[in-house]
Parts: structure tokens; sequence; C-alpha cells
């Protein structure tokens, strides 16, 4: 290996060490925003693109039981909550449950209302229909960041801990 080979290896590994081991901070604090954003939005009527679509569906799965200017304040609380707790990284279990709950009745309005979310039912969705498609990245964050709550981490050397993937 050359000199350069080596050096070039070298900061190749700090900087895989580096996001390793910051990663899911960065991940977890992103998220955050992201949820306390958009939650907060929410706090004011018609700034959010989402809020028609989303008290209406909270409304079908109250069955009525929660209006519109309830469920929109609710939403926005919650969704506040789960971004202040993914930036503090306090009460993780928790927040990704919240989290997690929340993303389940965002999902909903593909079967409430798939002439909404589809131009094309199933495969061209309207901007909406986008909206609620892309949750799929933030699921698969909060499952990243969850892997951790336990202890688990992300290993910058493959082969620095026995890792049996079925292959």
């Amino acid at each position: 290996m050359t000199d350069l080979q080596q050096q070039f290896e070298r900061l190749d590994t700090r900087i895989t060490v580096w996001m390793a081991d910051h990663s899911v901070a960065f991940l977890r604090i992103g998220l955050g925003i992201v949820f306390l954003w958009f939650g907060a939005l929410k706090l004011f009527p018609g700034l959010s693109p989402a809020q028609d679509l989303a008290t209406r569906t909270i409304e079908v799965l109250s069955l009525g039981l929660i209006a519109p200017a309830l469920s929109l304040p609710i939403l926005a609380l919650w969704e506040c909550m789960i971004g202040i707790g993914l930036i503090s990284g306090r009460w993780m279990r928790a927040t990704l449950l919240l989290l997690l709950l929340q993303m389940l009745g965002t999902v909903t309005p593909l079967v409430l209302f798939p002439t909404e979310v589809f131009s094309q039912v199933p495969y061209a969705p309207t901007l909406e229909g986008q909206y609620i498609i892309k949750n799929i990245v933030l699921v698969s964050a909060a499952l990243v960041i969850g892997s951790t709550v336990r202890g688990g981490r992300i290993v910058a050397e493959p082969g620095s801990q026995p890792f049996n993937d079925g292959r």
C-alpha cells in the first residue's frame, strides 16, 4: 500500500469512526426539529399544508367525537412533544411510542381518502400523498434511534463486533 493510500485509509477510518459516534445524535436532533417545526406550524391555523387532511382524518377516526377545532391543537402539541423529546434525548421510549402512534394516524388517509392522496390510485400520489409517503423515512429514522435506546450503537468497523445477518 502506498503512503497516499495509507493516509487516505487513516482519514477514511477517522471520518467513519466520527460518523459512527455522532450520526444517531444528528439523526435524533434532525428528526426532532422536523416534528417540532411541523407541530408548531399547526398551532397557527392556515400555516400547515397538511392541516385540513389531518383534521378530517382525526374526525373520521374518532367517529366525529373530536372536531377539527380541537384536533388541530392536540395534534400540534403531540408533534411538538415528539420534537422536544427527540431534541432533548430524554424519555426516548415514550417519545418513540408517540411518534409511531402519530405515524399510524398519518398513513390512514391513504385508505380513508385515496382520491385525495393519489391522482391515479395507487401509484401517482398528489402532493398530500407524497407528504404522507415520505413518512416511511421518518419511521425508519425512528427505528434507528430506537435501536440505541437500550445501549445499541453503530459500529465503525464492521469486523470489530460479531454480527450475523444470515449470509
